[in-house]
């Protein structure tokens, strides 16, 4: 069985040195947001999820959830319900949320380590709750006051859960497509009726009400993208007045059989003329999912970040103790009857591409929940705009890149162990089993791609990349005369003009052919990945020597960042040739000719 233990040395360091946490949000208004409460809130999201949370997670996979086709229940794994109801009790659903709804008022870049926890301790039991910070999102932002009072306080309180009903089964990316209707009644209510997909947590035996977000379709909505519509529709009717009436039209018609996360319920939804209440205006749903989505997004990466943390300290405690052969250049435990595999370079080079990724994933993720904050609690309307454009830009890098880094990692992880890795005694085949949905929901990594490339750099003129790059010419300006950072600095400065450089010259070719943005897309997103953890290294180094850290630690962060820097960052040599050739060498072979 697999092991965790919430990395909060290296937690503390990133909020605390490299992100210098406390004046951050202190700045923003969140005066009870000061270092004992945040450590409090550390220390005891460490000791639930160690607890409470880690123990099932073979649990939950082995189990998996049980479906009654009778009546469409879902039963989840034996302890989910309790450690939900832990949970609950405990207010973790609303760390973030606003104190007039229930929750407990606090910076939204302190949910960042409580999500990486749960991720990391019992990555689908963290499902049941993740999106029901989207739909609360949703409601937030844009719906009625009376649906705030009487869904929101619920979701952040987590006596009921949430979902996103989005996807149908003709219809995944392309929303323009969805089917599902809505027709007004008579109350002021919309009757739903269609079949949604893939719905996490669409039905479960964790709450008494599951409150739906829905993208339905108007009598008179225009066609595609431009005619959706919003709309909340409970498990159980709810009145205006907060009274849970009887059971909705709808139910759970199916439930996937999948190659990982078997303990969360991925549901298949049908809804039969299910009362429904419009959330903000008539076709306009698009704008409050996107706030649903990228609350998502972002939380889908910790995802990534959480299972890389779990796999590389089950790897690196094997590879400490396994012994299997000498080192190349001599015993070093002579005393033993052959050396830990830790010694070899090929099990440091799995084991450093982890922790480099793992660390300067959390220094880049956690920035981009800060980020959060800013945009809504900024000095002015100037400071909060930037935090919008960067939120933006980083946004689809953090889902993709942390994700697929996760598969990268899990897989390194279940190498270390060799053949005792594939089979289930170590529990690292599960870890790269669940590692695998998290670079397909809520946009697979293609769709994000295209996001960065086409929408966040190109047609908004790559706002979120000018305010990034800034970051970046700022901090290597701070240290130009510090020979301690050189090795960094001047590499860094180079991959950014060279990044600017790229950003150009695909900006002009697409505007001869627009096929250029699909083709650069891919890349550039992966591209921006290893520059953007570049700066975040640097920063680390930076950081962790101005900081009172032991010396050690000190040392530790200097080599990895040169690791980085060494053997990962060149990474970015690949994706610029390929971006270079084109997109020739992706469409030049017909269609017809793939099976040739």
């Amino acid at each position: 069985m697999s092991r965790y233990s919430a990395p909060l040395r290296d937690i503390r360091f990133t909020l605390f040195d490299v992100l210098d946490i406390e004046s951050s949000v202190g700045r923003l208004g969140f005066d009870d947001a000061g270092r004992d409460t945040i450590d409090a809130v550390l220390e005891e999201s460490a000791r639930f999820c160690g607890t409470v949370l880690a123990p099932l997670n073979r649990v939950g996979d082995e189990h998996g959830v049980r479906f009654d086709q009778a009546d469409g229940s879902v039963t989840t794994a034996p302890g989910f319900r309790d450690a939900y109801t832990q949970f609950a009790q405990g207010g973790w659903g609303g760390l973030a949320a606003p104190a007039e709804y229930g929750g407990m008022g606090l910076p939204h870049v302190l949910g960042m380590p409580l999500e990486e926890m749960i991720d990391a301790a019992n990555l689908a039991w963290g499902n049941f709750p993740l999106l029901s910070h989207g739909a609360a999102s949703a409601l937030l932002h844009h719906g009625e006051q009376w649906q705030r009072d009487v869904f929101l306080t619920r979701l952040v309180s987590g006596e009921w859960t949430g979902t996103m009903c989005l996807t149908e089964p003709h219809c995944g990316t392309d929303l323009g497509l969805l089917r599902t209707r809505a027709e007004p009644g008579a109350d002021g209510s919309h009757a739903i009726t269609g079949t949604k997909i893939f719905i996490t947590a669409g039905e479960h035996d964790l709450t008494p009400n599951i409150v739906h977000l829905v993208l339905a379709r108007l009598p008179d909505a225009p066609a595609g993208s431009k005619g959706i519509s919003l709309f909340v529709v409970p498990k159980f009717k709810v009145g205006r007045d907060g009274a849970m009436g009887e059971r909705n039209a709808l139910r759970c018609g199916a439930v996937e059989h999948k190659m990982g996360i078997h303990g969360s319920a991925t549901c298949v939804m049908n809804f039969d003329g299910a009362q429904g209440w419009l959330v903000g205006q008539p076709h306009k749903g698009l704008a409050a999912m996107f706030t649903m989505m990228n609350t998502a997004r972002l939380g889908v990466g910790m995802q990534g970040l959480g299972l890389s943390e779990r796999a590389y300290q089950n790897a690196l405690h094997y590879a400490r103790e396994r012994l299997q052969s000498r080192a190349l250049s001599g015993a070093k435990f002579p005393d033993k009857p052959a050396d830990p595999i830790i010694v070899q370079p090929d099990v440091r080079r799995m084991l450093l591409t982890c922790k480099a990724l793992v660390e300067g994933g959390r220094a880049l993720s956690y920035h981009a929940g800060l980020q959060v904050d800013i945009a809504a609690h900024g000095a002015d309307e100037a400071e909060r705009r930037q935090a919008d454009d960067l939120l933006g830009f980083l946004t689809p890098i953090v889902k993709a890149c942390l994700t697929e880094w996760g598969v990268e990692c899990t897989y390194h992880a279940l190498q270390c162990f060799g053949g005792h890795g594939y089979i289930a005694e170590h529990g690292m085949e599960q870890l790269a089993r669940d590692a695998r949905i998290t670079t397909l929901y809520e946009g697979t990594t293609g769709i994000q791609a295209l996001d960065l490339m086409g929408r966040k750099t190109m047609q908004l003129q790559g706002a979120g990349l000018k305010v990034f790059l800034g970051l970046v010419e700022a901090f290597c300006k701070a240290h130009a005369d510090d020979s301690a950072l050189s090795e960094f600095v001047g590499p860094l400065r180079e991959k950014a003009a060279e990044w600017q450089a790229l950003t150009m010259a695909i900006a002009k070719r697409a505007m001869g052919d627009p096929e250029e943005i699909g083709a650069a897309a891919y890349d550039y997103l992966f591209y921006s990945g290893y520059v953007a953890l570049a700066y975040w290294w640097a920063r680390s180094v930076a950081a962790a020597d101005a900081s009172s850290q032991p010396q050690a630690f000190k040392e530790a962060k200097r080599e990895t960042a040169r690791f980085y820097f060494a053997r990962i960052l060149p990474r970015t040599l690949a994706h610029k040739a390929a971006i270079d050739s084109g997109p020739a060498p992706l469409l030049a072979l017909d269609e017809a000719a793939f099976d040739a």
